[in-house]
């Protein structure tokens, strides 16, 4: 009698590795989308009004308390019903960016709040214009001050990314989810895709405390 199951072998690696591609591809753009998105609003809550502070604040409070899982399904079953539906990639990446980006705006505000008013008062008198207190003084300083915080934000970008599979992207969750109803396999197969978030996640963890030494000489 054949077997209801069939155990996961070395023909479903490449099936494994367009879910291991698919994590890291989504979870780039969001990192990066998030981070300069994250630049362009902290940098604006740091400089304007209160009003304007209040009204960013509460979107991103929203951004940040809404669980990511509900943000998703939301946002898909919303433009599939407006009749404008969207690939899993391209709805799963705007969502993740937008996630990304209000956990990072706080990081970047924080940041340039971090240079003191003297610093930037010292470099308007030394004839320095807005932007270049902007570019010369306080980026490079509010952006050290940040780094680890940035880290662990991009690192759990990763993770989170593989919540992006309720909406149908076929990511290394979703891979493996299908490889366990195939094969009946959950531990060895678990195993193995933490043993892959590992390996996605070392390399920026790797640099990163590769970068915090560099700065602190």
């Amino acid at each position: 009698m054949n077997s209801l199951f069939t155990p996961v072998s070395w023909s479903d690696t490449g099936f494994i590795l367009t879910g291991v591609m698919n994590t890291v591809t989504i979870s780039i753009v969001a990192i990066v989308l998030g981070t300069l998105l994250g630049l362009a609003v902290g940098f604006l809550r740091a400089e304007s009004s209160k009003v304007v502070n209040i009204l960013l604040g509460g979107v991103l409070d929203i951004l940040r308390s809404v669980p990511l899982i509900i943000q998703l399904i939301l946002f898909s079953t919303f433009i599939g019903v407006m009749g404008y539906p969207l690939d899993p990639f391209v709805a799963g990446s705007i969502i993740l960016s937008l996630y990304t980006m209000a956990f990072m705006s706080e990081v970047f505000r924080s940041g340039f709040e971090s240079v003191h008013q003297s610093m930037r008062t010292s470099a308007r008198s030394l004839g320095m214009s807005y932007a270049q207190t902007i570019f010369y003084i306080r980026l490079p300083i509010g952006l050290r001050a940040v780094f680890p915080s940035w880290l662990g934000v991009a690192l759990s970008v990763i993770k989170d990314s593989a919540l992006v599979s309720v909406i149908g992207y076929m990511e290394l969750l979703r891979t493996s989810d299908q490889l366990i109803s195939r094969s009946q396999q959950p531990l060895e197969i678990l195993i193995g895709v933490g043993i892959f978030y590992f390996i996605i996640s070392y390399p920026l963890s790797s640099y990163g405390r590769y970068v915090e030494r560099k700065m602190a000489i």
